[in-house]
């Protein structure tokens, strides 16, 4: 089985040499393009085509925006480490639906190769990657993904009248990965910035892009999800559609019928590098901050909170005494950040943010992220089977740090078989605390049972019983049998933590 791949769609050299070659940049014969007037701008999808037809004629659209849309070469020199360290391969299985995750297609093995042999290990390589962007002001601002340019020594853009350009790169966020490139030209076309929140489920949009180098080119789909949250991609609510996206659509524009771009094009979910039905978009409001951030200071500030969160399912409600499972639940609390100094602990459930509902865990880190570094925020946590509010001063991501699990209390030296969980624990010895990082917990040497079934395996370290920390073997046993039907674990596998609902009946 090929492993699913997650990846952007940039394209790589050997298909830029081949379709996008014949033109030379500062031709001076090449007519000034049109610009695009308001008045002309009107309607967009023939209301009797639609009507006869049911499909939506998006003639109109491509005419007055696909002007707007450039294409974007960007040349790269490269170590060969640096490039093996570009595929960011997850040491993960190869089944995995995650694996190789957001491969790039520059210069890398099986995907088109950086033009030219490799000339050994650690030799300097030229590659070219191909990508798309559209024109958000007449004066030459133009977006598209950071990836598209990442690391490149010249960036091109070429625009639907054969004009080409030398770009700077203004700036590029590689956490949203949206980047902002300027053109020395003036009273270019420009796209409708529209609002993705207006947006819904099931309604058609357009891409305009050059997959595989094809200049201009437009597919057309549906909403298939809104606000996804991808793996490593937490700070994006992605817009997730099926319309046709390849390798050179990334940072091109993704339209609405009424012709705003509320999208930027960044990635596929794909088993051969190619479409096979999901895309996703950066939602255009999020990009649109990035940009003012990049042009008015040069980088993007976003808050932090310092805790490590999970998706609540209904079993873990009950363990917590809620009626629905909402919120994020705190696995781990960073010591000395934020949340730690404001109170929050491994056990509670976020539900809102500055009055603003927390739905699961997925919209948290954005929230988050949209917060001002230094500035107070309230957050209400579900803890105790009771909401409290609690005020933390956000902090900076850039200073982020890996969560700790340090916790206090003492551990007795008795080793137990708990029949209702079904597992057979230990206190940590000094040696396994000071591996571990932890100061408590119990060891997990046998699971079966009711613990087997949820996941729980030996060498897990539980950490806490429905958020209540656990000192010993004795205090264990008794918060399990005082449970109810179900009970949450956080436990500690690796350098992770993760709350595990236990059904105990």
């Amino acid at each position: 089985m090929k492993a699913k791949i997650l990846t952007r769609s940039a394209v790589a050299a050997a298909v830029v040499v081949a379709l996008s070659a014949g033109y030379v940049a500062g031709h001076n014969n090449v007519p000034a393009p049109q610009v695009i007037a308001p008045a002309q701008a009107a309607a967009l999808m023939p209301a009797e085509a639609a009507a006869k037809t049911g499909i939506p004629d998006f003639s109109g659209l491509v005419e007055t925006y696909g002007p707007a849309v450039v294409n974007i070469s960007a040349k790269h020199v490269v170590k060969q480490t640096s490039a093996r360290r570009s595929q960011n391969q997850v040491p993960m299985d190869p089944d995995d639906p995650f694996y190789q995750f957001f491969k790039r297609f520059g210069g890398m093995p099986g995907f088109g190769g950086g033009g030219g042999g490799d000339g050994g290990p650690g030799a300097d390589r030229p590659s070219e990657g191909l990508g798309s962007g559209f024109i958000v002001s007449s004066d030459g601002y133009i977006l598209t993904n950071a990836h598209v340019v990442d690391n490149a020594n010249v960036v091109t853009v070429k625009l639907t009248d054969k004009r080409e350009y030398r770009a700077k790169v203004i700036g590029a966020d590689k956490q949203s990965d949206v980047a902002v490139l300027k053109i020395d030209a003036k009273n270019l076309p420009i796209v409708k910035i529209g609002d993705p929140n207006g947006s819904k489920v099931g309604q058609w949009v357009v891409a305009i892009g050059s997959p595989y180098g094809f200049d201009n080119t437009v597919t057309s789909g549906i909403i298939s999800a809104k606000s996804r949250a991808l793996p490593n991609e937490n700070y994006t609510p992605f817009i997730q559609t099926d319309v046709p996206v390849n390798p050179g659509n990334s940072g091109g524009p993704l339209f609405n019928l009424q012709g705003e771009v509320i999208g930027i094009n960044s990635m596929i979910y794909s088993q051969t590098g190619g479409f096979q039905g999901l895309s996703f978009a950066i939602p255009i409001n999020e990009a649109i901050k990035v940009k003012d951030a990049l042009i008015k200071t040069g980088h993007v500030d976003r808050g932090r909170l310092g805790v490590t969160v999970q998706g609540m399912n209904q079993s873990l409600a009950n363990s917590f005494g809620m009626k629905s499972p909402q919120g994020a639940l705190v696995s781990s609390v960073e010591a000395g950040g934020p949340a730690a100094k404001a109170g929050l602990q491994p056990g509670d459930v976020i539900t809102s943010l500055n009055g603003v509902p927390v739905s699961d865990s997925t919209s948290l880190p954005a929230q988050v992220a949209g917060l001002a570094p230094g500035t107070s925020a309230k957050v209400t946590v579900w803890r105790d089977k009771g909401a409290k509010d609690l005020s933390v001063t956000i902090g900076a991501l850039k200073d982020a740090k890996t969560a700790s699990a340090k916790t206090g209390g003492d551990d007795d030296a008795a080793s137990a078989q708990d029949a209702r969980l079904g597992v057979a624990v230990r206190p940590l010895t000094p040696e396994e605390k000071q591996g571990e990082s932890l100061s408590r917990g119990l060891l997990v040497q046998q699971s079966n049972g009711a613990a087997a079934s949820a996941g729980i395996q030996a060498g897990d370290v539980i950490l806490a019983v429905n958020g209540q920390p656990v000192t010993s073997v004795q205090q264990l046993k008794s918060m399990v049998s005082h449970a109810g039907d179900s009970i949450a674990l956080l436990i500690q596998r690796d350098d992770a933590q993760i709350f595990v609902p236990v059904d105990l009946s």
